[in-house]
């Protein structure tokens, strides 16, 4: 199965300046996914998808190939993490490169490592999904959850109000780090989530979404409690 890698990282953040490229526990955010997926050794080719002159050079810096930049319809606030993957499988077909597979890795995704890219593109191949995507568990059960109405806070479901939270079906979200995607179904279904999807359930510990520098430290003491498990793990 020929496998591509695609590591999106534009330039325009607004929150979290130059964020794709921002020193995370010593290098470029974006440097552990392209570290990742050359490691896993589960790509024909490890690429960036970017907008910007700069993470094309830090890009390339550490190993990863760009080819050609993004285009203006996929640079803005509103593009799709599907249409840069359409774009991106369009330009190589352009080039005579075709693939079976596809894994899309966000660029702050730290937690990603070489043997969770290897576990999900074998799942990809083995289970006859369309998608395989890492998830984690809700900390707390969505269906006792509050929202706010006419200024009061109430039960979204009161039904479960005196419901033993073991009891409840368990729910997950999706991590936000990486999604592989068989390229024929995608081309047809033209969504990341695809009908036959399979998981990976991470712990929360190796999650964590970064939109402020508050979610930044959180996720540098997450990256180096992982580590030193990893570390133990070793001796």
């Amino acid at each position: 199965m020929s496998s591509l890698a695609v590591i999106t990282a534009r330039g325009g953040s607004k929150r979290i300046p130059k964020k794709n490229i921002k020193e995370f526990c010593g290098k470029p955010i974006l440097c552990y996914s392209i570290q990742a997926a050359l490691e896993s050794g589960c790509f024909e080719e490890v690429m960036v998808s970017t907008d910007s002159e700069e993470i094309r050079r830090i890009a390339l810096g550490a190993g990863a190939k760009v080819p050609f930049l993004r285009s203006e319809q996929t640079s803005n606030d509103y593009a799709t993490t599907a249409q840069v993957l359409e774009e991106v499988l369009g330009e190589y077909e352009k080039r005579g490169r075709n693939f079976d597979a596809v894994c899309c890795i966000y660029p702050t995704a730290p937690f990603v490592t070489a043997a969770k890219l290897q576990n999900a593109m074998g799942k990809l191949q083995e289970t006859g999904a369309d998608t395989v995507s890492p998830v984690v568990r809700f900390s707390y059960p969505p269906q006792r959850g509050f929202v706010v109405e006419n200024g009061y806070t109430v039960m979204k479901w009161p039904e479960n109000r005196t419901a033993r939270s073991q009891d409840l079906e368990p729910m997950y979200h999706d991590c936000g780090q990486f999604y592989c995607l068989k390229v024929e179904s995608f081309r047809e279904q033209h969504q990341i989530f695809m009908k036959k999807m399979v998981s990976i359930e991470l712990p929360e510990s190796e999650v964590q979404d970064i939109d402020t520098m508050e979610d930044w430290k959180i996720a540098e003491l997450k990256y180096r409690l992982m580590q030193e498990g990893m570390h133990e793990q070793c001796h």
